[in-house]
């Protein structure tokens, strides 16, 4: 038995309704989805964040240890020296060791110095690390609110959903493989997801453009599957599909 174009149209609306209140039922949802990928995007961002000043605050402890062991280095020659300094032979001698107490002085005043910065550092950070941990609780708490709003959701009508998926691929199967590579490229292109639509009163059910009285007799005759030139969707005669409409 030959199918006929009017065949093809009318499988592919019925595609196209359960696609639909697929869509539909979707869309209850909302912006709920991105929105909470988003937000686990925001605290892994944050968490990685604190993890980078943790890092730079263990960087500024490692900075301060050197800088303490130098300290002590320069105080043990500090010691050192001043024991040589009481045996001295002569004059020179005593300038040479008097310069490197000088000089180990130094390095204590630079290290004390050094480690002044460090921990100032240390502390600036450790006060972005709370501001950030306050920030980042803020947004997981936001978080938990809408993964539990979206599960309510998504629980709420799982079962529909599953059982129109099912049916969407049922009758996808009925369709032939080049209307339905077709129908899905336009699906995807379409903001509402309308793939087939009517033409009423002279217009595009899809982009409200006007079509040619020519290819609205096309469509009359369902000889052959027509395209609107302007939004690309498939044009099906509006009484046709009151009349599918009313037999279901």
């Amino acid at each position: 038995m030959e199918i006929t174009i009017a065949d093809k149209l009318v499988t592919l609306l019925e595609l196209q309704e359960i696609d639909s209140r697929l869509d539909q039922l979707r869309k209850l949802r909302g912006d709920l989805p991105e929105e909470v990928k988003d937000l686990e995007d925001e605290v892994i961002g944050i968490e990685t964040r604190i993890n980078k000043f943790q890092v730079e605050i263990n960087s500024f402890k490692e900075e301060i240890e050197r800088h303490v062991q130098n300290k002590k280095e320069a105080e043990k020659l500090i010691l050192k020296y001043k024991d040589q300094q009481m045996n001295v032979r002569n004059n020179r001698e005593f300038d040479a060791i008097s310069k490197e107490l000088e000089l180990q002085e130094l390095e204590i005043q630079l290290s004390e110095k050094r480690i002044r910065e460090a921990e100032y550092k240390i502390s600036m950070k450790d006060t972005e690390i709370d501001s950030t941990t306050a920030s980042k609780d803020r947004r997981a708490d936001v978080l938990e609110q809408k993964r539990q709003e979206l599960d309510k959701l998504v629980n709420d009508s799982q079962e529909e959903e599953e059982k129109l998926i099912k049916q969407s691929e049922k009758q996808a199967k009925k369709v032939e493989d080049r209307l339905l590579k077709a129908y899905v490229r336009i699906r995807g292109g379409a903001k509402n997801g309308l793939a087939v639509v009517a033409v009423d009163r002279g217009a595009c059910g899809g982009c409200f453009n006007v079509v040619p009285p020519q290819r609205q007799a096309d469509i009359m005759d369902k000889q052959k599957i027509i395209i609107c030139e302007h939004c690309g969707r498939i044009l099906a005669d509006a009484d046709m599909i009151k009349v599918h409409r009313k037999k279901k």
